[in-house]
């Protein structure tokens, strides 16, 4: 069977307009959508940039966890692990530039 050119570009426009946004976003962009916050999508969007421009990926997998789990949050912040500081110290600094950029 033989398809048109134009038949499989619009193949593929309609798969690329069925997959879900959420599957270039990252760990933190996808937490905040999830999240029972009152955050908008596009409140969520400019968040996952700020951690994409910031934050290694395990620290936004990490990051994102704390959404569902604050306590984990709170045991990072009062770890004395030098990887528990210096994901708290990544996570400042993300959040500082988050409501500096994200409002």
């Amino acid at each position: 069977m033989k398809f048109s050119n134009t038949w499989a570009k619009s193949l593929a426009l309609a798969v690329f307009m069925a997959v879900p946004t959420s599957v270039s976003a990252n760990p933190i962009e996808r937490a905040c959508n999830a999240s029972d916050r009152d955050a908008s999508r596009s409140l969520c969007s400019c968040i996952g940039d700020v951690a994409g421009d910031l934050l290694t990926r395990a620290q936004m997998r990490e990051g994102a966890r704390w959404f569902d789990d604050p306590q984990r949050a709170q045991d990072t912040r009062q770890s004395d692990r030098a990887s528990d500081e210096e994901m708290w110290q990544a996570w400042r600094t993300f959040s500082t530039a988050a409501q500096q950029r994200c409002g």
